[in-house]
């Protein structure tokens, strides 16, 4: 287990990193050809994309994983039943896009809503497809396939940005990637879907499932209202602006912390029988997800100013606050994610979605109080409900695991107080580095930050530093020893 774990870890991190680092790549080139108001335009469709995916992918998926026992009967009827889901949603959008053009005000959105909407077909067979991976560890593969599926899409939305047509290079850049995505996967995975389909199989998932779901759906709704007041209540360049400034951090909060969670929940459901093994591992996740996501979102911080200036221009200067703010967010995810993993693989989706509606209670407060001040402390407030959701998030496994939220803070801390002193540095290397140029400046900056945390990491002998460096040292050896 150790080893595919390991190897698992190492592929997925190529797996995001690359498409990821890729699609970073082609966000910055279509920054520079498109504005704020045309990122906040397709910015307000993808958040009924978005929740509209929740339906398709959510539930089902996870529960194939967790499944002890799941043959080619079960991954196909899951394919089928989210099909015809997607098929459905399709509809609902086409028949509601007139209206969604109205209540913003924003003719095109018609047309937009109706095109974009077909990537929940391909959505469908992605999200049986990555199940399928992630129940075998077979992430190499999916490596391939999100790196292909990036470059295409990208070379794609760049192309039309460039011939100027606008909000629709993102668009076709979404489709493009589902369709792309869908086919290379059936080239690299094993899986093919089997002509049958069992009733009595969906039954029994949806028993586990369907609290997945619905706490998906109340995560994703709540998390994207920001999203939807924001275009409604200001404009769509002030929503595009805030899209941008919460890209960078989730990008790297949502895939580096993803990566390492994607690969330990088949382990965790594998020992979920035995509580003191599932424990070590939650443990383990959290201080690996702190030690790698932190220094990279406190680093963002520190340099946010430069990093728009450099990558974007002077017209996406609104959205360094956002980014800021984002930053301290996502801070919490190591915690978030991996509490919430654990229950699911100990198969107490009941709790699961118990969580979700405490929280999303604590949302809506903060959403409603929030919209007293200005759209900054809007956000503000998000970040500070962020927090207390961890508190929230690790409540049950202090039962389940004998893991309490004093003793994760104790084990985040060290990568939290090493990732601070770093982002002091590099905020007074940028003050005495005034005179240089934005580029020069950042590209100064992200090396000090890096240097630093390593050195401190490598004196101070820390834990996470120390697994990492074995876990790169015996993936080298396996190489040159193949």
């Amino acid at each position: 287990m150790k080893q595919k774990v390991a190897g698992g870890l190492f592929w997925k991190l190529l797996e995001n990193g690359g498409s990821q680092g890729v699609q970073f790549v082609i966000a910055i080139i279509l920054a520079r050809l498109l504005t704020p108001a045309e990122y906040g335009v397709v910015g307000i469709i993808m958040i009924f994309i978005i929740i509209a995916n929740v339906f398709v992918q959510s539930g089902f998926s996870t529960a194939l994983v967790q499944k002890r026992q799941a043959d080619e009967v079960d991954f196909s009827s899951v394919c089928y039943f989210e099909l015809a889901v997607a098929l459905a949603l399709y509809g609902l959008l086409y028949l509601a896009a007139p209206e969604i053009a109205d209540w913003y005000d924003i003719c095109e959105l018609k047309a937009i809503v109706r095109v974009l909407s077909v990537v929940l077909f391909p959505g469908a067979v992605i999200s049986v497809q990555t199940a399928y991976v992630s129940r075998r560890m077979e992430f190499r593969g999916l490596f391939l396939s999100t790196l292909a599926a990036s470059l295409i899409a990208g070379a794609v939305s760049i192309f039309m940005a460039y011939r100027g047509y606008g909000v629709w290079a993102m668009v076709w850049q979404q489709i493009v990637y589902y369709l792309a995505l869908m086919a290379v996967l059936f080239f690299t995975v094993s899986w093919r879907p089997v002509m049958r389909c069992s009733l009595q199989r969906l039954r029994e998932m949806f028993a586990f499932g369907w609290k997945l779901l619905c706490a998906s759906l109340l995560d994703t709704i709540f998390n994207n209202l920001y999203g939807l007041f924001i275009g409604k209540i200001y404009n769509e360049e002030l929503l595009g602006s805030y899209n941008r400034g919460e890209q960078f951090p989730m990008l790297i909060a949502t895939n580096l912390g993803a990566a390492i969670q994607a690969v330990l929940l088949p382990a965790f459901a594998a020992s979920q029988e035995n509580t003191e093994k599932v424990c070590q591992m939650v443990r383990r996740a959290i201080r690996l997800s702190a030690f790698v996501t932190l220094p990279m979102l406190l680093g963002m911080f520190a340099v946010a100013d430069n990093l728009v200036l450099a990558l974007l221009g002077e017209q996406w200067l609104v959205c360094v606050p956002f980014l800021r703010i984002m930053c301290i967010s996502y801070c919490f995810w190591p915690i978030h994610i991996t509490n919430l993993q654990a229950i699911n693989a100990m198969g107490r989706s009941d709790i699961f979605l118990k969580l979700e509606l405490v929280k999303k209670a604590l949302s809506l407060a903060a959403l409603a109080l929030g919209m007293c001040f200005s759209v900054y402390g809007m956000v503000m407030l998000k970040a500070m409900q962020d927090f207390l959701c961890t508190f929230v998030n690790a409540a049950p496994n202090r039962k389940l695991l004998g893991y309490s939220i004093f003793h994760q803070w104790m084990d985040v801390m060290p990568s939290a107080l090493l990732s601070a002193v770093m982002c002091a540095g590099v905020m007074a290397a940028g003050l005495l580095l005034g005179g240089l140029t934005p580029w020069l400046r950042l590209l100064v900056q992200i090396g000090c930050g890096m240097i630093l945390y390593v050195l401190l990491a490598w004196a101070l002998r820390m834990e996470s530093f120390c697994y990492l460096a074995g876990v790169v040292r015996e993936r080298l050896h396996q190489g040159s020893g193949e």
